[in-house]
């Protein structure tokens, strides 16, 4: 006889064994009242820190006034405020957004607009990306097989290109870059005509692929190349942007202006919000119906992106995490002159990632026992990757030098637990 309880789907895996009771700053805490550092920070998403209370403060004060104004029915007057507040960060002259719930249905709103704005079909994205779930977006993933498995075909019209990821070939950055631009330029020869090619589109620091910064030759070879063909540059900002990188948005390090940015994660502190940036020129290229959906840009929501916009610039948030990056950085490379299967680390600001590996092998299940090891001493840790042998360092961007060290000394005591 079926069992009619209900219950979450055996699908969905934890990957540590906490109930988050609460959430108060850079801590997650337990049901019997145990502090965890919460180095995940919901992967990237709460990046004023759990419950910042002038986040809190503006969700409360928008719940007990509207709730949800569906933004294709009635304005909601925080959406035109959200606007402007991004406009005065995204670069020139990026100024127009359409808000949605999450990354991949930025993801997915970037492929309407890049194929109707340009009447092309085609898009280039990059080995080792992560830009969704939804069949789309998945389409146009590469990091993990395991995301694809089962779902095929998908969706036409996309092209992969290497990724620039030095350590993995085995080169110099020089040697990868030469590679790769080399390559792409192959594609149009051989798979994706220029005048059938759209957009390309890409993370300039990879997330679930591994935490692989793209370098400044890099793109500025894929801004060239654009520019010859008349093709859209659209950057995933999804994780790596609002501040994460140490600079508001990644691409910042690499001086490349994009013609579109995808944002999410920490646009909010932990409400369901993301927006695609483009020109108001470029917007308008889109068809009539192309961008909508019941939740997009819910009030609640964009109140606490508001917020959350104002905390990052009061308290200084992308600087800190330029400052605390740093210092992670410095601890780190530290232990890595001690524990050589610290194979590699790599990243930018307070997204940083640790390559475990027993000789030339990538050592997910090591990554995984250090995790466990860290989480039974208080800090909680995700791993990524295509073998999940990436430990990925996510603090939330309130974290402090105490906290780093704190953080950087339990993971050294994680790998003796696990030598």
């Amino acid at each position: 006889m079926t069992d009619h309880k209900g219950k979450l789907s055996p699908l969905l895996k934890q990957a540590t064994g906490i109930t988050a009771a609460k959430g108060e700053g850079a801590y997650i805490i337990d049901p019997e009242g145990r502090r965890y550092l919460d180095f995940t920070s919901g992967i990237g998403v709460t990046s004023t820190g759990h419950c910042h209370p002038k986040v809190v403060a503006a969700a409360q004060k928008q719940v007990a006034t509207m709730i949800h104004a569906q933004a294709t029915t009635v304005m909601n007057p925080r959406l035109p405020e959200l606007a402007e507040k991004l406009g005065e960060l995204t670069p020139d002259p990026l100024n127009a957004f359409f808000f949605s719930n999450s990354g991949t249905e930025v993801a997915e709103g970037a492929v309407r607009l890049v194929r109707q704005a340009t009447g092309r079909p085609n898009v280039i994205v990059f080995h080792g990306g992560f830009h969704g779930r939804t069949m789309g977006s998945l389409s146009m993933t590469t990091s993990s097989v395991a995301l694809r498995a089962g779902v095929s075909p998908m969706m036409g019209g996309v092209v992969v290109a290497p990724f620039p990821h030095a350590f993995h070939y085995g080169w110099s950055l020089d040697e990868a870059t030469d590679f790769c631009l080399r390559e792409l330029d192959r594609i149009f020869v051989t798979y994706s005509a220029p005048k059938e090619t759209a957009a390309m589109l890409i993370e300039p620091v990879q997330g679930e692929g591994g935490y692989v910064p793209a370098n400044a030759r890099f793109l500025k070879g894929l801004r060239e190349r654009c520019d010859k063909h008349g093709i859209m540059l659209v950057f995933d900002e999804v994780q790596a942007g609002f501040g994460r990188s140490g600079k508001f948005w990644a691409h910042e390090h690499f001086g490349v202006t994009p013609d579109a940015i995808m944002i999410a994660k920490g646009l909010a502190s932990g409400f369901p919000i993301s927006a695609l940036a483009a020109s108001e020129e470029t917007m308008s290229k889109g068809w009539p119906g192309s961008q909508g959906g019941t939740y997009g840009g819910n009030a609640v929501a964009a109140a606490a992106a508001i917020a959350t916009i104002d905390v990052i610039r009061e308290e200084g948030l992308v600087e800190n995490a330029d400052r605390m990056g740093k210092r992670l950085w410095d601890n780190l490379h530290a232990l890595k002159k001690d524990y050589p299967e610290m194979a590699d680390v790599r990243g930018k600001g307070l997204m940083v990632g640790v390559e475990m590996r027993r000789g030339d092998c990538p050592d997910g299940e090591r990554a995984g026992k250090i995790l466990k090891e860290c989480e039974n001493r208080g800090l909680l840790m995700l791993r990524c990757g295509p073998y999940q042998e990436i430990v990925r360092w996510l603090p939330p961007l309130i974290v402090t030098q105490n906290q780093i060290d704190e953080a950087t000394g339990i993971f050294e005591e994680a790998l003796k637990a696990t030598a």
